[in-house]
């Protein structure tokens, strides 16, 4: 076996990393996998993923998992760091037959201890409405009627001394009148109890209402806005009925999306290569730029996620800070514009309070190689025309919420024109350049003026403010959208990206021409490919396609556990 420096092992698994915080340890006690740990042949099965959710009941042990492993589906009670886990009670296991389980998502607005909304996106394109506490399947959608198809669900209810019960449904003629294609990933619109959009391999994506039913027929559709690379239909019917929206992005297949965590800004990678950022309300799509290149994963990487609980500061006082929790909220929010807008306020407040701070973000991502890697972002990469200070650096454990972009371990971004000045020195290698890009926008503005007041009042106006009351209804308006004529909205066509024209543009720029970053760590810490990477606040959590669901301990934050 191929050894290097030191007669390590080049295949070795790593259970712990040291970075400039500390030691994180795999917590052997808390892995989760399915009970029997049968060795799990993962060739052409869909991704294991996994979905938390806090039920807010008084117990202080609120925290639910959820995970698929081929054709089953676990729901268990998730300890973390404190205890160890119990796989032989899972709260609700499910066995599927003709149709595998490929993403799921829970609706944090409506989780309580006695009831929880679970959307499950399957491999033949259905999406399943459940409840895993009430073992309630509510509503089924993309599945009507014509070819033969099988549900089989086995559940059991986690007490001891009693065997598993089984529900088989008769057959039934199916036909998935909406999308036949596999569903790549689904997600509830933050902030509604409702509304949630699903992404196919089709590359279509479509907003559904649970409160709606599909139809007997298939949708027709017509235009609601069309720019370069996408396109948005708003469902024809007489009768409101799902889908609401189709969108159609890129070319191939929409590998993920993500929500910002005020639901404004939506992005969605593809199987062309590209990252796209909308915003979600007005169907806009966002200037964005190659900022860094990130070099460490020696194949595709599978998840990219912000951490965000672990920021370093740099301020001529280590003992404060000069910027608010809502100045890192807005730094941590898509959207340069105002990013730039909030690091101007830092600036003047950083003038007049002489406590110069600067903040570098912390992201990860695990990839096919079975690495995870951590990467810091430093400021003068994300804003390289303002100078910043240089004092000591120390880590500050907060409680800011970031986006989690979706990621298919491509860096290229939406076109943009201007050319600013040089890049700075990247942080992680001796390297500087010069990028092409820019904020010129490329969206075409445009809409069909009949059934934008129709969508934005029957589709959006159920999104709730998380800080207001909770029957305070948001009314998000479309009115702003210019009211041009349909048929020279038509006269807009999508447009085909050649990738080797790209090379060298603001589209795809070379390495020369952006700061090549490399990781804080990167460490071979599974067997099989990673599927999953979730930063919590006392842990971060890793899955690979064997369907091991791994705790990783933050420093300081192990304690004693309790078998």
């Amino acid at each position: 076996m191929a050894t290097e420096g030191g007669g390590k092992e080049m295949n070795e698994i790593k259970t712990q990393f040291t970075t400039r915080e500390g030691l994180y340890k795999q917590l052997q006690h808390s892995e989760y996998s399915r009970p029997n740990r049968v060795p799990f042949n993962s060739q052409g099965s869909n991704p294991v993923r996994v979905s938390f959710v806090n039920l807010n009941d008084q117990s202080g042990n609120g925290d639910r998992l959820c995970f698929n492993v081929g054709r089953e589906l676990y729901f268990y009670i998730y300890k973390g760091v404190r205890k160890a886990a119990d796989l032989s009670k899972p709260i609700d296991k499910r066995i599927y037959k003709g149709t595998q389980p490929t993403c799921h998502d829970f609706n944090h607005l409506t989780a309580t201890a006695e009831s929880v909304s679970l959307l499950v996106g399957f491999s033949a394109g259905q999406v399943q409405l459940i409840d895993p506490i009430k073992k309630e399947t509510s509503k089924l959608f993309n599945e009507e009627s014509s070819c033969q198809h099988l549900w089989k669900v086995e559940w059991n209810e986690g007490r001891e001394n009693e065997g598993s019960r089984t529900s088989e449904e008769a057959l039934v003629t199916v036909q998935r009148l909406i999308d036949k294609a596999r569903v790549t990933c689904v997600k509830w619109v933050p902030g509604s109890e409702s509304l949630f959009l699903v992404a196919h391999a089709s590359g279509n994506m479509y907003l559904y209402n649970v409160e709606h039913t599909c139809g007997t027929t298939a949708p027709h559709y017509q235009l609601l806005k069309q720019g370069e690379s996408f396109a948005v239909h708003t469902c024809k019917s007489k009768s409101t009925r799902n889908p609401l929206l189709k969108w159609t992005v890129g070319e191939g297949a929409l590998n993920e999306f993500a929500f910002s965590p005020d639901g404004k800004f939506l992005a969605c990678v593809s199987q062309d290569g590209f990252l796209r950022v909308f915003n979600f309300d007005s169907v806009e799509l966002h200037d964005c730029r190659v900022i860094a290149r990130g070099h460490g994963h020696k194949s595709w990487v599978s998840v990219v996620a912000f951490d965000p609980y672990t920021t370093s500061v740099e301020e001529s006082d280590p003992m404060e800070f000069s910027g608010s929790d809502e100045d890192f909220q807005d730094l941590l929010h898509f959207g340069r514009d105002r990013a730039n807008s909030t690091q101007s306020r830092l600036s003047k407040r950083n003038s007049t309070d002489s406590r110069p701070v600067s903040v570098t973000y912390r992201f990860g991502s695990v990839g096919q190689d079975t690495q995870l890697c951590l990467w810091d972002l430093t400021e003068d990469i994300l804003f390289p025309h303002q100078p910043l200070s240089r004092a000591r650096t120390h880590t500050n454990v907060m409680n800011a919420t970031s986006p989690p972009p979706g990621s298919n371990g491509n860096s290229v971004a939406p076109p943009a024109t201007a050319a600013p000045p040089p890049l700075p020195r990247s942080n992680s290698l001796p390297h500087s350049a010069v990028s092409n890009a820019g904020s010129k926008s490329s969206v075409v503005d445009g809409a069909v003026a009949s059934g934008v007041s129709k969508f934005a009042t029957l589709s959006l106006h159920d999104r709730k403010d998380r800080h207001h009351e909770k029957d305070h209804k948001r009314n998000h308006s479309m009115g702003h959208i210019s009211s041009k004529s349909s048929d020279k909205l038509n006269l807009v066509t999508k447009t085909k990206t050649d990738p080797a024209k790209t090379l060298g543009t603001a589209l795809c720029p070379r390495m020369e021409d952006v700061p090549l970053l490399e990781p804080l760590i990167c460490k071979k810490i599974a067997h099989e490919r990673l599927t999953v990477l979730i930063f919590l606040e006392d842990c971060i959590v890793t899955a690979c396609q064997e369907g091991f669901i791994c705790t990783w301990g933050r420093p300081g934050k192990v304690v004693s556990f309790n078998p």
